[in-house]
């Protein structure tokens, strides 16, 4: 049970990381990204595309949300930070 909170908190942390550098790096001249329904958008692709993996015994549907949760925060947050400096 232990293990499985520490993959779905990886997945929630990871998710909102990986999307915010992604966004601020590759999508910040992207108009789409700018659009108020854009982290719900991405947020629900990802958890979609997580759903399939939620047969294994560790990673449960809630891992799967929670990963849709970080990435839609990840959008949010790297759509609205400054770019990168280097």
């Amino acid at each position: 049970m232990l293990i499985g909170l520490a993959v779905t908190a990886a997945a929630l942390v990871g998710g909102f990381v990986i999307a915010r550098d992604f966004v601020r790096r590759r999508l910040r001249y992207v108009d789409a990204v700018q659009r108020p329904s854009a982290p719900l958008i991405a947020g629900v692709a990802a958890a979609a595309v997580a759903l399939p993996v939620a047969l294994l015994p560790v990673v449960t549907v809630g891992t799967a949300i929670a990963l849709g949760i970080g990435v839609a925060g990840g959008v949010a947050s790297g759509r609205n930070a400054p770019p990168p400096t280097s």
